[in-house]
């Protein structure tokens, strides 16, 4: 709900900013701080709950203005909402990065980005977060001021706020997504905070994100793992290029690909939490810069292993699309992707043992093993599941399901962590802690990702329902048969043959009633909440203030929510050939 008359927003707001300069801001609140915080501010003033996620969004603005401020003009990024357009009439049209607005008077988005543009912001008109968190970490701007709807704003919190990007917003006063307005006279206020380079600084993992994107950049991957063979830059087809270099080329065209580059963040943080921890200051970039070449290898190697079991994966999963584009397989073929996996393998303990005498010997042993033994027993999980695809009564229990997420997909964030960790020192006090923490994270990294099996996905291809439509063991499914009734059981085990005489879009379509018959879909909610719970719990016994932090920070980021699986399947989820049938 957002307070309905101009003069509660007024004073409602002011409360917030009075609050705000009471707060620490040597680091963001948590989430439940803020809803903490804004809860007493609602009881004070006498209003009701539903306020609640408009006073964390703008006492969170409040905070963040005078970081904001020690931001020049310049390094902000001014976002719009489309909505804010009238929907008939509009003379503007949509390219890749949103709506190319054209000044015509007719609605106020041309108004507020004159305003924004004179004084040097970058505009923006788009929705969704994924490109604005790329432009961020790519380094074009240093804060986001913006207009948004209110149930969006809401899912940012947390994400902004533990990791430490400076951001302003003005919720819009509606969420019909069709002719909405907004409180003007507040955006201009926001868009005019001025710049003051003496400013609140307040920590953040800004940085660091930064940098793990920034190691994988063409130049700085052929700067610290420089190419043996030469030019890395595939060009054509592979007959056309040098047979004994195209190898490394494909490998490092795939490591420069895309993706979040999330494993090797995870490896600076801890070695930044345990090492002064000054990199999540405001200065920290130049720290980070500083960081030696040995360290920043080290985390390169995760990001190797975790690619080469991508390019591994999509081939026994016979995924099309990897980063929106086509597998190695599909574009290669099948023996060059299986081959520039190993090289990525090889090339991953390379960036650790060749610097052996920096690292100290005992310190590159102790990665080396520990790296080895997290990717055997990630083979061992990915080999447990391509046995059961192969079994024919395809029965399967929820705990062996979470038995092979366990060695499957924690080994990755546990090797990320202990790597962290062993740069910085010794680390055999806090291999427990990591091993727990790890195997709760990717659980429930896990399950939200067999979840998401059942989202469409544009931005990367994916296919609804793939994950059954494969025949993969997934919680999912053993919930389900663990669920149903034996005659539906019976019916959801043809359904994952093939040869079953129906179409995918149909299988599918039924999969997902008997899934919901089952309440698997809820259930499954249920078990990311116990092991975020466990891993949240594992953070708080944790000594250290940044280190501690930091796994709270990657609970919230790792473990992303942003959508639930809808009970059905809505006509924009499908594509026009997966409707077609349907309609037909």
């Amino acid at each position: 709900m957002v307070p309905s008359s101009k003069d509660l927003r007024e004073q409602l707001r002011e409360t917030c900013r009075t609050v705000a300069q009471t707060l620490n801001h040597d680091v963001p609140p948590s989430k439940d701080d803020l809803e903490a915080i804004s809860r007493k501010i609602l009881d004070d003033a006498g209003q009701p709950e539903g306020f609640l996620g408009w006073i964390m969004v703008t006492l969170s603005s409040c905070f963040w203005e005078p970081q904001i401020q020690s931001i020049p003009h310049n390094r902000r990024l001014f976002l719009l909402p489309h909505c804010l357009k009238h929907a008939e009439g509009c003379p503007a049209d949509y390219d890749e990065f949103g709506l190319a607005c054209k000044t015509c008077g007719a609605c106020s988005i041309a108004d507020f980005r004159a305003s924004a543009e004179e004084l040097g912001y970058k505009v923006l008109v788009a929705e969704g977060s994924p490109i604005v968190l790329k432009i961020i970490v790519s380094g074009h701007v240093d804060a986001i001021v913006g207009v948004a709807c209110l149930n969006v704003l809401e899912k940012a919190i947390d994400k902004i706020m533990l990791a430490g990007i400076p951001c302003m917003a003005v919720p819009l006063l509606s969420s019909d997504c069709r002719n909405t307005s907004v409180d003007e006279d507040w955006v201009e206020q926001m868009v005019r905070v001025p710049h003051a380079p003496a400013g609140q600084t307040t920590r953040s993992y800004l940085h660091l994100l930064r940098k793990s994107s920034q190691l994988f950049q063409r130049q700085s991957l052929e700067k610290l793992a420089p190419p043996v063979r030469g030019e890395s830059t595939v060009i054509g087809r592979a007959e056309e290029l040098d047979p004994i270099a195209a190898t490394e080329a494909i490998a490092y065209d795939f490591l420069a690909a895309g993706g979040k580059y999330s494993r090797p963040f995870i490896t600076l943080a801890v070695y930044n939490a345990l090492t002064d921890g000054e990199a999540t200051l405001a200065d920290g970039q130049s720290v980070v810069e500083d960081y030696p070449d040995h360290v920043l290898r080290a985390a390169m190697a995760i990001e190797t292993f975790h690619k080469a079991s991508l390019v591994h994966d999509d081939i026994e999963d016979a995924d099309q699309y990897r980063y929106g584009a086509e597998t190695l397989h599909k574009k290669w073929g099948v023996p060059t992707a299986i081959n520039v996996g190993d090289y990525l393998i090889g090339m991953g303990y390379r960036l650790v043992s060749n610097d052996r005498k920096l690292h100290g010997g005992d310190a590159a042993a102790d990665i080396l093993d520990y790296l080895a033994s997290s990717h055997q027993r990630l083979a061992e999980g990915q080999g447990a599941e391509l046995m059961w695809r192969d079994m024919r009564d395809r029965l399967l229990k929820p705990i062996d399901a979470l038995k092979i997420y366990a060695l499957k997909t924690s080994p990755a964030f546990e090797a990320a962590l202990y790597t962290g960790v062993r740069l910085a020192g010794d680390a055999e006090e806090l291999i427990p802690t990591v091993r727990t923490f790890a195997r709760n994270l990717g659980v429930a990294f896990q399950i939200l990702n067999d979840l998401k099996d059942w989202q469409r996905d544009d931005e990367n291809k994916r296919v609804v329902g793939a994950d059954l439509l494969g025949g993969r063991p997934t919680v999912l499914w053993a919930l389900a048969l663990e669920g149903l009734k034996p005659e539906m059981r019976e019916e959801l085990i043809r359904l994952s043959d093939e040869d079953c005489g129906m179409t995918p879009e149909r299988r599918i379509m039924r999969a997902r009633q008997l899934f919901f018959e089952a309440g698997v879909f809820e259930t499954a909610y249920r078990l990311v909440d116990k092991h975020q719970q466990k891993a949240e719990e594992i953070a708080d016994q944790v000594e250290s203030d940044e280190l501690r932090r930091l796994l709270y920070y990657l609970v919230d980021t790792v473990l992303d929510r942003t959508a639930e699986v809808k009970p059905t399947i809505d006509i924009k989820d499908l594509s026009y050939s997966e409707v077609l049938p349907i309609i037909k």
